[in-house]
């Protein structure tokens, strides 16, 4: 019998304790104790390093004797070969004594000297002051020089803007939700910044304006990715060393590093992304204490990270697909445990739909309506929403506007297309190329508001002008034979047999004739889609089609974007395919007629909820419409983990303050020769396991490490990289990040427990002591001088450049795709 806190606690004399001395059912800890136990219980002895377990000897009064293991600090403080472990002690370990009958006496008093620091305290003091250190560093490089260079920097000449577009109130358009660059804003605003830098092209100097609050507001949360990955993977391998090695690999990344410094959404994405993903991991190291205050806590914040991931970028879908998975195998296990009820596994179903879909739903349509909220006056992303959209925007032509209800001949027309982001009926007096079609007047869709929008709507068969007050209004009805006059040019909507310029099988459209008068390619049929023949054409509100009379073709939009010989507007074309389509849908937006009566447009305005859908729609269309600019570096999903491209942030020539977007390469190539090892590593124990392969008891912690641990971190990887490839939008090397996060906490824990292992196979070695301190801590040093090399493409470089032998960046040219 055994005493334990002043009851008995049965134990069998043949029980053999399988628990290292730091395990965290046990709270002994401290010096060498001696337990006296009558009876015949033999508990195994340890290895002072390793953790071991060894033969023990058999004297005639069983002993216990406990040490302070010297076991590199480790899983768990004693997760490998651990058999011995209280049910709930994950979340709050549970301390198990095993004291015999006459030993009590001695152990209370061997308790009043006990000092007031035991050795738990003091553990629990180092694993603060790292983590503090570790934070410290990470604002420290992250700080560092961030006022420099003192001009925009690649994509600050977006955000920057787009921050300003917040602070001035001023509607735009980005193919991002809005969340990102709110918090720009108000970091702009609460810092002093006025909102009137115009941001035009990276270079342009900063001057008086103040940028230092968007800037350090990104810094900030940059900073923050670190002590979350350090958290994040000391909670899933339990092992200090790991987690040291990750946060270094992420402090002296000097690709994270950049990124951190400028005004982007990139650090403000991968905080949410690192935040939802320690909160995961964090409740479900409760899920032994389910519905208790910790458990609640970490369950929002992870819906509350999503939220905010979702809100900067899309990529956000990445995140919430990873926690997805990991709740439904999380419910499947619930599900299969018997010794619990249906209404308990239902509480936890009902728990995770409130906090990882309606608290992150909630919080995500509320960022769209502070968006539309704050946003209310007319700017330049007007033209890429629907007429009754752009209704609400104050300045807006549309905004508290008056205009007659339905169409008449003689009015003068805005013809918009109702596929989102592909604008208004456009023309100039620009001719086609040779080779392009018939050489005449290009017809082009136009995203803004512009005079050449304007049109004249005549009937075919007559030139004279339905605006004089001699003559009766006639409105236009559907089926009605019509002519489209541009009001600018004097030339009409034409189309013919020629090819279109971009698209095969559809027909050229363009502008034809002189003050009016052309041929009977000129003539179109206007349809309103679902409607009798006969009804009158409302403004803004019928849906319509224009079908071409020759050729009955219908007239639409591709959505291709024309070389510069069209100034990159929209191609327009007249396709054979009579279906209906977005492509090919119009309505009547501006309507000038002074002899008809003018109505409200207020009752049009549109509910959030239809300014949320479309929304939407305009950005995911944008997304997938994004195009590389001139000279613009692009790069391919396969290029990013082999760190093969960088991007020029800041300067070319040498006179230049240059800043090139790059990874540390040993941090890169370390993270892809992990992955290889991990799924090699990894697939052999999965295979031996599953085999049923009786492994070593000490093994089992870490197998369960790697497999567990590393696999999560390993699928976050594969979500965050691989959807790339099947992309169609273009592509940059800063889309990478997100994985490379995932990468290096991976490589932490594979190479921890890889020379764990080394440590273990050369136990009887003089080496084997020391082999796992040794290769942790070469992995430091070589990362923390690698980055002193690499460091002047972060913090920025003057002078020669990389291939002149006085330049700092000399000999580390290793790849030549690197334009350094």
């Amino acid at each position: 019998m055994l005493y334990s806190s002043g009851r008995f606690l049965a134990v069998r004399a043949a029980t053999t304790i399988h628990a290292p001395p730091r395990a965290r059912g046990l709270a002994l800890r401290g010096k060498r104790r001696e337990l006296q136990i009558p009876g015949h219980l033999e508990p195994p002895s340890y290895d002072s390093l390793t953790g071991l377990r060894t033969r023990p000897s058999a004297p005639p009064v069983r002993r216990v004797i406990l040490r302070k293991g010297r076991m590199p600090p480790a899983i768990g403080g004693g997760l490998a070969g651990s058999e011995l472990r209280p049910r709930r002690g994950r979340c709050a370990p549970q301390a198990v004594r095993a004291v015999g009958r006459d030993t009590v006496p001695r152990v209370a008093a061997r308790r009043l000297k006990r000092p007031a620091w035991s050795s738990r305290h003091f553990e629990a003091a180092g694993r603060w002051a790292t983590l503090a250190v570790v934070t410290l560093l990470s604002f420290a490089t992250r700080f560092h020089r961030l006022d420099q260079p003192a001009h925009i920097c690649w994509d600050e000449t977006h955000f920057g803007k787009m921050g300003s577009y917040y602070i001035n109130r001023t509607f735009f358009f980005d193919v991002h939700p809005p969340l990102g660059k709110m918090l720009i804003g108000l970091a702009g605003y609460l810092s002093g910044y006025d909102g009137t830098f115009l941001f035009e092209k990276p270079g342009d100097g900063y001057k008086h304006h103040s940028y230092m609050g968007m800037r350090g507001f990104c810094a900030f949360l940059g900073s923050w990715l670190i002590p979350f990955a350090y958290l994040t993977v000391l909670d899933l391998s339990k092992s200090f060393p790991a987690a040291l090695l990750t946060a270094a690999l992420l402090t002296f990344d000097t690709g994270c590093l950049t990124l951190s410094q400028y005004i982007l959404l990139d650090p403000i994405l991968m905080f949410f992304i690192m935040a939802a993903m320690l909160s995961m991991v964090k409740y479900n190291s409760c899920a032994d204490r389910p519905f208790s205050a910790p458990w609640w806590f970490w369950l929002s914040l992870t819906g509350i990270s999503l939220a905010g991931a979702l809100g900067v970028k899309f990529v956000g879908l990445f995140i919430i697909l990873q926690v997805g998975l990991n709740t439904i195998s999380d419910l499947w296990h619930l599900f299969g445990d018997l010794s619990l009820s249906l209404v308990t596994v239902g509480k936890h179903l009902t728990a995770r739909i409130l906090c990882l879909i309606v608290l992150p739903l909630v919080l995500y349509v509320t960022i769209f309506a502070v968006h539309v909220m704050v946003l209310n006056k007319s700017g330049p992303g007007d033209g890429f929403f629907s007429s009754a959209f752009q209704a609400r925007l104050s300045g807006n032509s549309l905004h508290n506007a008056s205009i007659p209800e339905h169409l008449a001949y003689g009015s003068v027309i805005t013809v918009k297309n109702l596929r989102m982001a592909i604008g208004y009926l456009h023309s100039h007096r620009h001719l086609y190329p040779e080779g392009i079609g018939a050489r005449q007047q290009q017809v082009t869709t136009y995203l803004h508001k512009d005079y050449n929008n304007l049109w004249i709507i005549k009937k075919h068969n007559t030139n004279t002008d339905p605006l004089d007050p001699s003559f009766p209004v006639e409105f236009v009805r559907h089926g009605d034979i019509i002519r489209l006059e541009h009001k600018e040019t004097t030339r009409n909507l034409h189309s013919h047999y020629h090819e279109a310029p971009l698209t095969r099988k559809h027909y050229q459209v363009t502008g034809y004739g002189i003050n009016g008068t052309g041929d009977s390619n000129d003539f179109w049929r206007i349809e309103v889609v679902n409607r009798k023949f006969g009804n009158r054409i409302k403004v803004l509100r019928s849906r319509i089609r224009l079908i071409h009379l020759v050729t009955g073709c219908v007239l639409g939009s591709s959505g291709k974007i024309l070389p510069k010989w069209g100034w990159e507007q929209l191609e327009v074309t007249c396709t054979p395919y009579l279906k209906e389509t977005a492509n090919s849908i119009w309505n009547i937006e501006d309507h000038i007629n002074p002899k008809l009566p003018n109505i409200s447009l207020d009752v049009l305005q549109p509910s959030f909820s239809e300014i949320l859908l479309e929304s939407h729609m305009v950005m995911i269309r944008g997304n997938n419409g994004l195009k590389p600019k001139d000279n613009e570096f692009t790069s391919k999903p396969w290029h990013w983990p082999i760190n093969y491209q960088g991007l020029r942030f800041s300067g070319a020539n040498d006179t230049d303050f240059r800043v090139y977007l790059l990874g540390n390469p040993v941090v890169w190539w370390l993270n892809l020769v992990s992955i290889v090892l991990y799924l090699l590593s990894g697939s052999t124990v999965a295979i031996a396991v599953q085999r049923g392969v009786q492994l070593p008891a000490e093994l089992e912690g870490l197998t369960r490490v790697l497999l567990r641990g590393g696999g999560q971190l390993l699928l976050g990887w594969m979500l965050h990289y691989f959807p790339f490839f099947l992309m169609g939008r273009i592509l940059y090397f800063h889309h990478y990040f997100p994985a490379m996060l995932f990468s290096s906490m991976l490589t932490g824990i594979l190479w921890d427990t890889l020379l764990r292992l080394c440590a273990w196979a050369l136990a009887s070695s003089p080496m084997g002591s020391r082999i796992h301190a040794m290769g942790i801590l070469s992995l430091l040093l070589a990362t923390a001088y690698s980055f002193y090399l690499f460091h002047p493409l972060a913090y920025g470089m003057v002078g020669p450049l990389a291939q002149e032998p006085e330049s700092p960046m000399a000999g580390l040219r290793w790849l030549e795709s690197w334009e350094f």
